[in-house]
């Protein structure tokens, strides 16, 4: 990670629990672009701080691709995976 961590990053014990959760890649298509773990840290700051997607700091993802894959995942009910495995 090239950024100063934020309080509400994910550690690596929370990454572990998390990552398997995650959809594959498809095997066709354009490859992924994105960072799954920053992803998920951004989903994280969004919901610790209270804020708007709009308010992502600028050194995590767009705005718009974390909500997507926040959306996507809540659809699929990976968002509840997420939230039932991990701990308090």
């Amino acid at each position: 990670m090239a950024r100063k961590p934020y309080p509400s990053d994910v550690n690596d014990a929370e990454w572990g629990i998390i990552e398997p959760l995650l959809p594959a890649s498809k095997p066709i298509g354009r490859r992924r672009q994105v960072d799954l773990r920053e992803i998920i840290n951004g989903i994280f700051y969004v919901l610790h701080e209270g804020c708007t997607w709009r308010a992502l700091p600028h050194d995590l993802p767009p705005w718009q691709t974390v909500y997507n894959y926040f959306r996507r995942w809540q659809q699929l009910g990976v968002w509840q995976e997420i939230h039932t495995q991990l701990p308090n």
